[in-house]
C-alpha cells in the first residue's frame, strides 16, 4: 500500500515518515512539505492513506484533503495537527482519522487500522485481472500499463502459479527460454523484476506481490482474476472461457489445457 505524508514542518515531517514506514502496511511512504509538492505527486499516482497537517501556507491540510478525495474518493484521510479546534471541519469532509501532535506510533497504528477496516467495509476489490484471451490487470476499472513487456509477463506468470512461489531461476527460464543464466541475465533480470515492482507502487497495488528469500508470489486473496473464478466452480466464469488462456505466452498453454479438460 502507498501513504502520503504533508507537513510543512521538516523534524515532524520526518518523524511523521519514519512512523509510518515503521507500520506493516505500507511499501510506499512518500512525504511532501507543502501541498503544492503533493498536488505535483498527486497527478500521477494515487495513495492509499494520506496523513496531512492542516495548518499550513498557501494550501491548508483541509483543502489538500478535498482536492485528495475529489481526485481518488477512496483514499483514506487521517489528519496529524497540535489543533483540536479543527476537528469539525476534518470530519465534515470525511476524516478516518484525527491525532494531536506529539503523535507516537500505537496510536498512530491504532487510526491506520480503523481508516482500512473502514475501506475495506465499503468497496469491493478494485484490482482485476483478465486471462481469457489476452493477459490484463486492472485498477479502479484502468488498465495497468508496464514500461516492459516482460514485467507484465512475469506478473502473467506469478497469477498462473496461483499463489504458489517462483523462484528466480524459474523466472528466467520462463522469460528468456533459449538463455543461459549467467551474470548479464541476472542483472537484466532484476531489471525487469525492479521494473514490476516499480509499475505495481506506481499504481498503489504494490502488495499484490510478495518477495521473500529469492522467491517471489501473487497473493491471489487480493485480486479478483477470472482464473481463479473458474477454478473455484463460479458458473460465470466457466462460462465467460472460450478455450483462450493468456494467448500472447506460450508456457500458458499448459494452464489451458486443464482448462479444457475441466471443461
Amino acid at each position: 500500500m502507498t501513504a502520503i505524508c504533508v507537513d510543512d514542518e521538516p523534524l515532524v515531517l520526518q518523524l511523521t515518515i519514519s512512523l509510518v514506514r515503521e507500520l506493516p502496511h505500507f511499501d510506499q511512504v512518500e512525504g511532501f512539505g507543502g501541498a503544492l509538492e503533493a498536488l505535483d505527486w498527486l497527478e500521477n499516482h494515487r495513495p492509499d492513506i494520506a496523513f496531512l497537517d492542516i495548518d499550513m501556507p498557501v494550501i491548508n491540510g483541509i483543502k489538500l484533503a478535498q482536492k485528495i478525495i475529489e481526485q481518488y474518493p477512496d483514499t483514506a484521510i487521517i489528519f496529524l495537527t497540535g489543533y483540536a479546534q479543527y476537528a469539525v471541519d476534518a470530519f465534515a469532509i470525511h476524516a478516518s482519522g484525527y491525532l494531536l501532535k506529539p503523535i507516537n506510533k500505537e496510536k498512530l497504528s491504532e487510526e491506520v487500522e480503523y481508516a482500512l477496516a473502514g475501506k475495506n467495509s465499503k468497496r469491493s476489490p478494485r484490482i482485476t485481472v483478465q486471462t481469457f484471451g489476452n493477459f490484463d490487470i486492472f485498477v479502479d476499472g484502468k488498465t495497468v500499463s508496464f514500461t516492459r513487456s516482460k514485467s507484465k509477463e512475469l506478473l502473467a506468470y506469478l497469477i498462473d502459479r496461483q499463489g504458489g512461489s517462483v523462484s528466480r531461476t524459474e523466472a528466467f527460464s520462463i522469460l528468456w527460454e533459449d538463455s543461459m543464466y549467467d551474470r548479464s541475465m541476472q542483472k537484466q533480470l532484476d531489471v525487469i523484476i525492479r521494473s514490476l515492482r516499480s509499475t505495481l507502487q506506481e499504481y498503489g497495488i504494490g502488495e499484490i506481490v510478495e518477495m521473500k528469500a529469492g522467491a517471489m508470489r501473487v497473493i491471489p486473496e487480493l485480486l479478483d482474476c477470472d482464473l481463479y473464478r473458474f477454478f473455484n466452480g463460479d458458473e460465470s466464469a466457466i462460462n465467460e472461457y472460450r478455450g483462450v488462456y493468456m494467448n500472447a505466452y506460450s508456457w500458458a498453454s499448459l494452464t489451458e489445457a486443464s482448462m479444457d479438460r475441466r471443461v
